[in-house]
């Protein structure tokens, strides 16, 4: 007798559908979503009115590199107009100071508040034009701003590279002065 060749049985799939649900639902409960909170900038405030007096804040000159902005979006760090690039080693110089020149700023660190004593450019009847000009001054002004935090970051490594090198060498000398007793 010849046998009947048996069917393969099919796979039971009526619940498939509710476990792809429920896996779903369980990581959109676990997994948490990071918000994105933007990046943290000071910028100045705009001025309130024409005739505010400065706050009676004394800040020797030495202690400000004036970089300023002009319409056309070009740098002027003193009196030279300068690229981003140049900004860099500007604020560098500046900063660091490693001879204490009177015409840089002097070596202890004091926070000062930030002033604004440029004009506001002349309103315009077309508020897209002066939405345009608010967005590209911005812009620049953190362009500038991310210049000068590189530059000081650059220092502050180069700072903790030079004092690790002394921690290294004083510990070798050290280890050295063990091994010969």
């Amino acid at each position: 007798m010849a046998r009947k060749k048996r069917g393969v049985p099919g796979i039971n799939s009526s619940s498939t559908a509710d476990i792809a649900f429920m896996l779903l639902i369980f990581f959109l409960i676990t997994t948490s979503m990071d918000t994105d909170r933007g990046l943290a900038r000071r910028l100045p405030p705009p001025p309130e009115n024409k005739d505010q007096k400065d706050d009676d804040i004394i800040v020797k000159e030495r202690n400000i590199l004036q970089v300023r902005l002009n319409k056309d979006n070009q740098l002027m760090c003193g009196t030279d107009y300068i690229d981003v690039k140049q900004l860099k080693e500007k604020a560098k110089e500046f900063i660091a100071n490693p001879y204490d020149d009177e015409n840089l700023p002097e070596k202890h660190r004091k926070d000062q508040p930030m002033k604004r004593n440029t004009k506001s450019p002349k309103p315009l009847n077309e508020s897209e034009r002066e939405e345009l000009i608010r967005l590209r001054a911005e812009n620049a002004y953190i362009k500038a701003e991310n210049a000068v935090i590189k530059k000081q970051i650059a220092l502050r490594r180069q700072k903790w590279a030079a004092q690790l090198k002394a921690k290294r060498q004083q510990s070798s000398r050290n280890s050295a002065r063990k091994d010969t007793r």
